[in-house]
C-alpha cells in the first residue's frame, strides 16, 4: 500500500490528512473510507468515532496502530470503493484526484532522523580513504526533523554555500516502539520506505566536518521525503531500481542492495541502550555515484531534480535562486 500526507483546501483553510494513493492515480481518505466502511457494518453514528481511533489522520498516529488500521483499511477499500461511492454518508468526500490535492511529505515532521552512510562505493568515492570504524559500525547523522520538505516544493538555497548537492537515498520508516531490539526481529519493527534526498552544502559541510563533528549547516536546511510511503509488505527496498535525474538528464542510478549494514543491522545498533519510536526515518545513504559530490557535478538555481524509486514513485523538487 502506498500511504500519504495530503493537504487539502477547505472553506476553514488547508488540512493535512492520510490518503491511500492507488495506481489510478487517485487519492482515497483513510478515515473516511474506513468509516464508511464500518458505518455500512452496522456501527451507525459510532463509526466516525471509531474511524478516528482506527484509522486517525495524522500519520505517526496512523503508522502507530500498525497491522490493525492497514488491515481495517485493506477491508474498507475493498467493500466500499468496488461501489464507486465518492461520498460518505455525511457528505465526506471518499476519493480525490490526485492534481486536486498536494501531497506533502509522507511524514511532514518526523519524530527523528538519523541519516546512514553504509554504501562502500559511496564512502570511497567521496572520502577517497575509508576509515576503519566505517567497516565495523553503522554511522550517521542526526538530521533536522523541521526542515523535511515534501515533492514539489522548492529547496531553498542557503546563502552560506556555493556548492549545493543532492544525495540519492532510500529511507526506513519505524512503526512500532522498541529497545534493544536484534537484528534477527529488527524487520518487524519496519513500517515502509520512502525516497530520501538530503540536499548538501558541500563546501561548508567540508568545513564542519574537518574538526570532527557535523555535519549542521551543511545539511540542516531541506530533505526532501516522498512522495509517498510504501509498506514493507509491498516493497522490495533491496532490489528497487533507483534513479535521478536533473532537467530530465539521469546522473545517477544504482540500488541500495550492497549495504554494508542492513537496515535490519542498523536498527540493532541504534536501539543498543535506545528507544526508536513509530515515525522515526532511518537513511540508507547515498547509493555509489549518487550525489554531484562524486560526479564532480553540481545542480544550480532552477534546476528540478527528480528522484525516482521503483514502486514508490518520483520525488521532484526544484532548486531555488541564490539569496
Amino acid at each position: 500500500m502506498r500511504l500519504v500526507t495530503y493537504e487539502v483546501q477547505t472553506v476553514l483553510g488547508p488540512f493535512r490528512r492520510v490518503g491511500v494513493w492507488r495506481d489510478d492515480e487517485t487519492i482515497v481518505d483513510a478515515n473516511f473510507v474506513v468509516a464508511e466502511y464500518l458505518r455500512r457494518t452496522h456501527h451507525g453514528e459510532d463509526a466516525y468515532r471509531e474511524a478516528d481511533f482506527l484509522a486517525p489522520v495524522e500519520m505517526i498516529s496512523f503508522i502507530a496502530g500498525g497491522e490493525r488500521t492497514l488491515q481495517t483499511v485493506r477491508e474498507a477499500l475493498a467493500l466500499v470503493l468496488p461501489t464507486q461511492e465518492q461520498q460518505g454518508a455525511k457528505g465526506e468526500q471518499l476519493v480525490f484526484q490526485r492534481e486536486h490535492v498536494r501531497l506533502c511529505a509522507p511524514i511532514p515532521r518526523p519524530r527523528r532522523i538519523h541519516d546512514f552512510m553504509v554504501v562502500e562505493e559511496h564512502v570511497l568515492n567521496s572520502l577517497k580513504n575509508i576509515p576503519v570504524e566505517w567497516y565495523n559500525m553503522p554511522v550517521c547523522y542526526k538530521g533536522n526533523p523541521d526542515a523535511v520538505i515534501g515533492p514539489d516544493e522548492t529547496v531553498g538555497w542557503p546563502r552560506y554555500t556555493q556548492k549545493l548537492d543532492y544525495e540519492l537515498e532510500q529511507c526506513a520508516i519505524i512503526g512500532r516502539r522498541g529497545k534493544d531490539i536484534s537484528a534477527a526481529e529488527a524487520e518487524k519493527y519496519i513500517y515502509g520506505y520512502s525516497i530520501f534526498n538530503d540536499f548538501s552544502a558541500r563546501d561548508i559541510q567540508m568545513r564542519e566536518m574537518s574538526v570532527g563533528l557535523g555535519p549542521f549547516k551543511g545539511k540542516d536546511f531541506a530533505t526532501a521525503i516522498g512522495p509517498c510511503l510504501a509498506t514493507a509488505d509491498e516493497f522490495d527496498a533491496l532490489h528497487a531500481q533507483m534513479t535521478l535525474r536533473v532537467n530530465g538528464e539521469e546522473w545517477s542510478a544504482g540500488t541500495i542492495g550492497r549495504m554494508r549494514f542492513s537496515f535490519a543491522q542498523i536498527i540493532e545498533y541504534l536501539s543498543n541502550e535506545e528507544e526508536i519510536f513509530p515515525g522515526d526515518v532511518l537513511g540508507s545513504g547515498t547509493v555509489g555515484r549518487g550525489c554531484g559530490l562524486e560526479l564532480e557535478r553540481w545542480i544550480a538555481p532552477g534546476d528540478l531534480v527528480e528522484a525516482e524509486v521503483e514502486g514508490i514513485g518520483v520525488l521532484a523538487n526544484r532548486i531555488g535562486n541564490r539569496a
